[in-house]
């Protein structure tokens, strides 16, 4: 992969983009960070196409006012692909929900799909 950000900092900028209120700033944050046709699938949404994956921040933050997202480990990459553990902190802090992202980048290292997991893997049966 041939990039001039690392894909810790694109990562970091897609996350504080996901619940900036100002429309505008969010925007302008994903636009930095994501191909134009790139697509972002939830559990509960999914979204193609920057105005869908910046429109999507509207539904968490009308469901998660004043809450933020963190990375919460470093960010393990190969062959254009990333995963990284989050957290969604409500705005005492406290941890409401933790998962984790796997992302696809582009030879120029912008995002062209994250798909992702809530909560930890259950232990394997035995």
């Amino acid at each position: 992969m041939s990039t001039t950000t690392d894909t810790a900092t694109v990562v970091d900028t897609h996350i504080a983009a996901y619940c900036d209120p100002d429309p505008t700033r969010r925007a302008e944050r994903f636009a930095s960070v994501w191909a134009t046709d790139g697509e972002l699938l939830d559990p509960p949404l999914e979204g193609r196409g920057l105005d869908e994956i910046t429109a999507l921040t509207d539904v968490v933050l009308s469901h998660y006012p004043g809450h933020r997202f963190e990375r919460t480990t470093d960010v393990d990459e190969h062959h254009g692909w990333a995963r990284y553990g989050w957290a969604l902190l409500d705005p005492e802090g406290t941890v409401v929900l933790t998962g984790t992202d796997v992302a696809q980048l582009d030879d120029t290292g912008r995002l062209t799909r994250i798909v992702g997991f809530f909560g930890e893997l259950a232990p394997a049966a035995a």
